[in-house]
């Protein structure tokens, strides 16, 4: 599984996405957040702003990737 690692405490679901090379800009991350494509932890997030801290695991189109935090 791939790892995210971010350097803050927490990121935004949306800008992870985009981080994971999942989705092409916010507005495309926006579209398949509120569409229910996204889940974390296992279930359909439809927030973009959700915080994501250490430990999240993302999964959109089959894809997973986990959150890895700097700051602890």
């Amino acid at each position: 599984m791939k790892e995210i690692t971010i350097r803050d405490d927490h990121i935004k679901l949306g800008q992870a996405l985009k981080l994971a090379g999942l989705v092409g800009s916010g507005v495309d991350a926006k579209i398949v957040i509120q569409d229910g494509q996204v889940t974390v932890n296992g279930r359909v997030e439809t927030q973009r702003g959700k915080k994501l801290v250490d430990n999240d695991e993302v999964c959109f189109e089959g894809k997973k990737f986990v959150i890895r935090s700097k700051a602890l």
